[in-house]
């Protein structure tokens, strides 16, 4: 996470929009495997913010570790985790406020030019995939796996801001991973009744 000053030494602070209840938080996200924190820290408030220009000023010693709440327990992060561990850093704004870019007057339209662009590279790169193997889907037959540091790795060479949670998250939802949900969970009776692709891996 990131904790953002300006020149007043005011803490910068955005709302969601992909969250009905509109929360408030300060930057933060995702490292990726293998991902230095401080790169994955200046990477993440860029694509969140398009910020680029601040000065470090604090590595925070440690960490900071927290458990759900009893009810959120199995309800979120797909019942997989019970809470977080976070690095924070403390960094100073030195740009000017135009480079704070994150959205239009209009809700929900993104308006992060990096994020744009990505998505319009990796949906030319699907056009492209589709023709040369016939089907999206059948590319990713053709490099199906087990290993998610391999399909990492397979994105990371094809596509635009996939990195390790991005591409876990959507092997999932596909079926081509095994563990969105746990064997006890009555979903996952239902999915694996349905042969997902991820199944071909254990046979």
């Amino acid at each position: 996470g990131i904790i953002l000053l300006n020149n007043e030494n005011k803490v910068f602070v955005a709302r969601r929009i992909d969250n009905p209840k509109k929360f408030w938080q300060m930057p933060q996200g995702g490292v990726d495997d293998g991902e230095d924190l401080l790169k994955a820290a200046y990477r993440e408030l860029e694509e969140e913010t398009s910020i680029k220009s601040v000065e470090l000023i604090k590595e925070l010693d440690g960490t900071i570790t927290y458990e759900l709440p009893d009810h959120l327990l199995g309800v979120i992060w797909r019942g997989k985790y019970r809470g977080q561990k976070q690095k924070w850093f403390l960094m100073k704004f030195i740009g000017e406020e135009k480079e704070i870019n994150i959205i239009l007057n209009i809700p929900g339209i993104i308006r992060n030019k990096l994020k744009i662009n990505a998505v319009i590279f990796n949906a030319n790169r699907i056009l492209e995939i589709q023709k040369n193997h016939g089907s999206f889907s059948k590319w990713l037959d053709k490099n199906q796996t087990s290993e998610i540091d391999l399909w990492v790795k397979l994105f990371k060479q094809n596509f635009k801001f996939t990195g390790w949670e991005i591409t876990k998250e959507f092997l999932f939802s596909t079926g081509y991973l095994k563990g969105a949900h746990i064997e006890t969970c009555p979903i996952y009776k239902k999915l694996n009744n349905l042969n997902p692709k991820w199944k071909n891996n254990y046979q």
